[in-house]
């Protein structure tokens, strides 16, 4: 029920970016779970959960990146300009960090290897057929979810950015959620 770091991403680039910046952040963070998804598929998930040591370290890594980007965003706070062309370049940038945000988060190789077996009929012929539908079915779910996220967020943006104050408040919040998911990241047990 708690919303996770992609979930996070996605709207505050809604708050902060607007909606086409959102869908950005939305597909990102689809295109990220696909190396979980398939690592989940092929049985790689299970080493990842039976090496402490590869946990570790992909642990590690996830929580590094989850403090660069409450660092990033906290020094980026200010007023967001509706005057000012898109920054189309950016759209890129906002869907490489998406994509980070979760392949280094080890916790959905993991939700993964224990969620899509359960889909898998006791007799399927090819059960990693099954896997994979259910993947893209999950993929296609996330998408639709984060967009909607992303898009209402950019309608709250409207009301936000009538106070500068207020813009700034709301990033140093979403920096203080990513810093905590990260520190709650680095106390998660395997």
């Amino acid at each position: 029920m708690i919303p996770g770091t992609g979930v996070l991403y996605t709207v505050s680039t809604g708050l902060t970016k607007g909606w086409r910046a959102s869908i950005f952040a939305a597909l990102g963070c689809t295109l990220g779970i696909v190396p979980h998804l398939l690592a989940s598929v092929f049985g790689l998930a299970a080493i990842l959960y039976a090496s402490a040591l590869a946990f570790q370290v992909f642990k590690f890594l996830g929580v590094c990146y989850l403090v660069y980007l409450a660092w990033t965003m906290w020094n980026e706070s200010g007023a967001i300009h509706f005057n000012s062309k898109p920054d189309t370049d950016g759209y890129g940038k906002i869907a490489m960090q998406a994509i980070l945000i979760n392949i280094l988060n080890p916790k959905l190789s993991i939700f993964f290897l224990a969620f899509l077996p359960q889909f898998v009929p006791s007799g399927a012929s090819s059960p990693i057929s099954c896997m994979l539908v259910s993947s893209v079915i999950f993929m296609v779910m996330t998408l639709v979810v984060f967009v909607v996220y992303g898009v209402l967020a950019n309608q709250v943006r409207q009301y936000v950015s009538r106070s500068p104050g207020m813009v700034q408040g709301v990033q140093k919040v979403f920096s203080g959620l990513f810093l905590a998911m990260g520190v709650k990241l680095a106390a998660m047990e395997r």
